[in-house]
């Protein structure tokens, strides 16, 4: 039987315990899951800004991401769309093949979640890549730039690098209409910065990570190994001088905060990457 004094240390034991848990300086876990939302492959990548002499890559990752914050639960990407999942390879244009294996749904499904349970959705851009699955998002709110949201919600006939059936269905979501950098929890371990370029409203997503680090995801800044290298502007994309401006900025950020970077179509990149249900906290 325990004296009173035994009692009286093992409260006092348990109360700092408890301090420390819950002390202001420890931060609640954040996590980041990674999820393989399909692939794309080329036989010409010269619309990319590159000769086809200057890299071997012909295939290109397509990835979504779940930020899991204690405060809520972020989608970054939505990959190609579900609709061809299963399907093998499909065609998207002469020269160029999808595959989509298994749904970002059933992915989610993994870690513990439904798209109910997706409290925002912030895409890097609205190609079809990266909104394929936007439309089974309903309930998310929407990060998106004021640029980004007026050419692709308000004039996307105007804008044929969209395809507005890919994202519709986010048209009634609540929204948040961003002009410039957005700290998305406002402790500062998940910060959206403006990159306009690939797109009008092109964006990237840093993450602090306790463990893993900081970290950025790269959108569509670059697709190569060999576009970061050189500098190297698709052609396609809405305006190169943006482009080059986006990409100073983020490289200046990577070399001040000591940042990984993943450029998000890196096929070789992505052969190393823990994949959903693992994740890098």
């Amino acid at each position: 039987m325990k004296t009173a004094r035994q009692c009286i240390l093992l409260l006092v034991v348990a109360t700092f315990l408890s301090a420390c848990v819950n002390s202001p300086d420890t931060e609640p876990p954040l996590r980041l899951y990674v999820m393989d939302c399909g692939s794309l492959r080329f036989d010409d990548v010269t619309s990319f800004g590159l000769t086809n002499d200057e890299t071997p890559v012909r295939e290109m990752f397509v990835p979504c991401y779940l930020v899991d914050h204690p405060d809520g639960q972020l989608l970054w990407d939505a990959g190609l769309d579900p609709a061809i999942v299963g399907q093998g390879d499909v065609e998207l244009q002469p020269g160029a093949l999808m595959r989509y294996d298994r749904s970002v749904i059933d992915q989610l499904a993994d870690i513990g979640y439904s798209p109910a349970d997706i409290d925002l959705i912030a895409l890097s851009h609205l190609h079809f890549d990266h909104a394929g699955a936007a439309n089974y998002f309903p309930v998310a709110r929407l990060l998106i730039q004021d640029t980004e949201y007026r050419a692709g919600f308000l004039n996307y006939a105007d804008n044929p690098i969209f395809n507005y059936d890919y994202y519709r269905e986010l048209a009634d979501n609540p929204r948040l209409i961003l002009e410039g950098d957005h700290d998305v929890f406002g402790d500062g371990r998940v910060r959206i910065m403006s990159t306009p370029g690939h797109t009008p409203g092109h964006q990237v997503l840093f993450l602090d990570l306790e463990e893993t680090g900081p970290l950025v995801l790269s959108g569509d800044l670059y697709h190569f190994r060999f576009s970061r290298t050189h500098h190297r502007v698709p052609v396609f994309n809405t305006s190169a001088e943006q482009t080059l401006e986006s990409m100073d900025r983020v490289e200046a950020f990577l070399a001040e905060t000591g940042a990984t970077f993943w450029i998000e179509h890196d096929s070789e990149l992505a052969k190393t990457l823990k994949l959903a249900p693992s994740f890098y906290d």
